[in-house]
């Protein structure tokens, strides 16, 4: 991205993010522009058990924590993966192949270090807490991040707003003083059920910031 637009993108979205006490943001698609590998290392376990998937699944479902992608590919595809056997094995995958490559979406991740330390700060993610750490790790934010809450850690996951609700429990704020950043639909259907507030950082434009 140019980075004249980046620096407008970031503008725009601190004029719509003004005056929340927590800002909670989902970490694949939102602060890392990781999703084409993420979609590889799907791909890439399918074919180990001979299945040719297409990756429009893994952008139909964004946002849904591993297992439940998969338990979405068993139901379209008529196959049988366990699926928390095939998220363990996506996720090592993912870990030895792709992570030290991961790129930040620039404007997301300024936007984030623009605020950390004047509100509070988490992570709220489909993805397992050992990837979505180095992942924070590699785009060297994971310090200025004061909580994550991660796949399983919550009774239901994302479209469910209970990771949300959590992230605002332990941060010890209101809901309704939480904004969410999010690229997919189920992230915006936990946040909306939560109660929150929430921006989808890929529909934001640079004509937003003037």
């Amino acid at each position: 991205m140019d980075n004249g637009i980046s620096i407008q993108k970031q503008q725009a979205l601190t004029k719509l993010t003004d005056g929340y006490e927590a800002f909670l943001y989902d970490c694949d698609g939102t602060l890392a522009d990781n999703m084409q590998a993420h979609k590889d290392s799907y791909v890439k376990v399918a074919a180990l058990h001979g299945l040719t998937l297409d990756a429009a699944i893994i952008d139909e479902f964004a946002g849904l924590p591993t297992v439940l992608v998969v338990e979405e590919i068993n139901k379209r595809y008529g196959t049988d993966f366990v699926p928390l056997e095939f998220a363990t094995e996506k996720s090592r995958l993912f870990i030895e192949e792709y992570i030290e490559h991961t790129k930040p979406i620039d404007f997301v991740v300024n936007h984030l270090k623009e605020h950390a330390g004047k509100v509070k700060i988490g992570v709220v993610s489909g993805g397992s807490r050992r990837t979505v750490q180095k992942t924070l790790t590699v785009l060297g934010i994971l310090d200025l991040v004061e909580i994550l809450v991660c796949a399983g850690e919550t009774e239901n996951g994302k479209p469910y707003p209970d990771p949300f609700l959590k992230a605002a429990a332990d941060l010890g704020v209101r809901p309704d003083q939480c904004i969410v950043f999010e690229d997919g639909d189920a992230g915006v259907q936990a946040a909306t059920a939560a109660g929150m507030k929430w921006v989808r950082i890929d529909k934001v434009t640079a004509e937003e910031s003037l």
